[in-house]
């Protein structure tokens, strides 16, 4: 009988050992994911390419920090998130100097530490001059830092437009009707409309000048083949419903992307300059690590994340001058409009189908 309790004391404790073993990888593996799950988060609220997935490790590895990023595809989309619970969903955001103007006026926002933000200083003095953007600076304190800009073209092609487009008003030219791609936006609309109808002030309609422009857009409600949101959703209409002209809300971001996927496309600046816009980083009220949002807009302007951008989205960024606008191109860039809320009300009744009679 001793063979086999010489054999079997071995082999238990051989067995109590690979427990052991068990138990202490066990241990480690959950003191590592306790350890993750312990890690700050930074929530980013942004746009489409603003926060690309490797960028984004990248800064989770310098700052040993979990980022969290949620995209947006629309003003409207941007404002509804940043309200739902006055900012505490998000620490940084990136919104056009238009918006930041009621975002600011609502609280939703909190001023910026420009010691943590050192990178500015490599920025073009135009984007280094704060006081001179609009919505930047409220009362001596800065609230936001200028990240990227692009203006609102149009897209054709050339194939069935010849001819680059010299007016905003060849969206409603019946010649395209059903090849048409505008964006779903209000306020871009509402001003877009204003500028076919010559208003030299497209970000402050007049009352007597509403229905005017309510009518002009039900028009181009109906020459329109539909309303796109986001730059990969318009790339798939086009393609799919032999797309002539388009609205390009994300300027050339979407011309690279068009081009990309192979297709012979123009861009043009109508004559009565194109809506332009300027996207910052602003800090939220809500956020948990106010320092740790404003390292984050200092990463942005690194050399190599701010290119990173150009290369990728075809957007300018604020550190090089562009290569693409022809010298003395127009721009408009936008301004807060006269009532933001009600171009959000009227604009849901248009795209929903609404007539003129009804309004």
């Amino acid at each position: 009988m001793p063979l086999p309790h010489l054999i079997c004391r071995p082999a238990a404790r051989g067995f109590r050992l690979i427990q052991l073993g068990l138990a202490v990888l066990g241990l480690a593996l959950f003191s590592t994911w306790a350890a993750a799950q312990g890690r700050e988060t930074l929530r980013i609220l942004a746009w489409p390419g603003y926060a690309d997935a490797d960028l984004v490790r990248a800064f989770e590895k310098r700052h040993d920090v979990r980022v969290e990023v949620t995209l947006v595809e629309s003003d409207d989309a941007l404002w509804s998130r940043l309200r739902a619970n006055r900012g505490g969903d998000f620490d940084v955001l990136a919104a056009n100097t238009a918006e930041l103007r009621r975002i600011i006026d609502d609280g939703l926002v909190q001023p910026l530490d420009l010691a943590n933000i050192p990178n500015t200083r490599q920025q073009l003095p135009r984007f280094r001059d704060l006081a001179s953007l609009p919505g930047v600076v409220r009362r001596g304190q800065v609230y936001a830092i200028p990240y990227t800009y692009s203006e609102m073209g149009l897209i054709y092609d050339r194939k069935q437009v010849p001819e680059p487009p010299a007016t905003v008003g060849a969206l409603w030219d019946p010649r395209f009707q059903g090849r048409v791609l505008a964006y779903n936006g209000s306020s871009h609309n509402f001003s877009l409309a204003a500028q076919s109808l010559g208003s030299k002030t497209p970000f402050r309609i007049p009352e007597a000048d509403f229905r005017k422009v309510v009518d002009r857009l039900v028009a181009l409600r109906r020459n329109v083949r539909t309303f796109y949101t986001s730059p990969e959703e318009a790339v798939e209409l086009f393609r799919d419903n032999r797309i002539a002209l388009m609205f390009a809300n994300y300027g050339t971001q979407q011309l690279a992307m068009l081009k990309k996927a192979g297709f012979d496309v123009g861009y043009a600046i109508p004559r009565e300059g194109a809506l332009a816009w300027l996207d910052c980083w602003a800090v939220s009220r809500g956020a948990h690590n106010p320092r740790l949002a404003e390292a984050w807009i200092n990463y942005t302007l690194e050399e190599p994340v701010s290119t990173a951008l150009t290369a990728r989205q075809g957007l300018a960024n604020t550190l090089r001058e562009p290569s693409h606008l022809p010298p003395g191109a127009g721009l408009v860039w936008l301004e807060p409009v006269e009532d933001a809320g009600r171009r959000a009300a009227l604009w849901r009744r248009i795209i929903a189908g609404d007539t003129p009679e009804r309004f």
